[in-house]
């Protein structure tokens, strides 16, 4: 990522991040362009790392800036790639994968937010985004991956939070938090970040997720087949 960074070109990455490239391509495209990776310089900009915030920052189209043959990524510029919306989801899931090879075939693997639950019966508690003594509904599973995002997470300043619309560089509002129930953790965790936007249904149902989500007015909105139940 350093060198993507300062350098443009032709870079040969990891056998793993064909997998995380690839979901971010139908992230992008399920959400009309506001899930994107490129939005690593916006999110610098408005302070989210070591330096102050300072103008906000335009965030350049996929097309225009980069191309992934699923092996090679080809930057136009020095490129500040940011893939914390589905990227520790795949650190999760390998995690597990490790479990797998060694036997341990009942296991959870928590990630902070991110789960990978193999042949365990859980209730996992959905917390509520003001308040994280209370939940605002429960997640039933045994198997599979279920992720967690918020805008009070990861925030530093007045409105200023991690996840940006790639369309205006800036936080989005609408939603607050959300809850994405999927085969693997690293499509629930890219589910968990789309969810802030429209996304396509017919993505969402593609690819097996099951979903919960707060609006910035409190009501809850969920997926016919969200296993669990929500209180408000």
């Amino acid at each position: 990522m350093a060198r993507i960074a300062r350098t443009p070109g032709h870079h040969r990455l990891p056998d793993e991040a064909g997998e995380l490239l690839d979901l971010y391509g139908e992230l992008y495209a399920a959400t009309a362009g506001r899930v994107s990776p490129l939005v690593g310089s916006a999110l610098a900009g408005l302070g989210y790392g070591p330096r102050l915030a300072g103008a906000v920052t335009a965030v350049p189209r996929w097309e225009d800036a980069l191309a992934w043959d699923g092996e090679h990524l080809d930057t136009v510029a020095p490129l500040l790639l940011d893939v914390g919306g589905a990227g520790k989801g795949l650190l999760v899931d390998l995690v597990s994968g490790l479990l797998d090879e060694e036997g341990v075939d009942r296991h959870v693997v928590d990630g902070s937010g991110d789960l990978r639950i193999r042949d365990v019966p859980m209730r996992i508690a959905l917390e509520h985004p003001a308040d994280a003594a209370k939940a605002v509904g429960i997640a039933e599973l045994t198997d599979g991956a279920l992720s967690a995002s918020a805008s009070n997470r990861r925030a530093w300043g007045d409105g200023l939070h991690h996840v940006l619309d790639a369309l205006t560089g800036l936080p989005t509002r609408r939603i607050r938090a959300t809850w994405a129930i999927a085969d693997t953790d690293l499509v629930a965790d890219g589910a968990a970040t789309a969810l802030f936007f429209d996304v396509d249904p017919a993505w969402l149902s593609r690819r097996g997720v099951r979903w919960a989500r707060m609006l910035d007015n409190g009501r809850i909105e969920r997926s016919a087949d969200f296993p669990g139940e929500v209180f408000a």
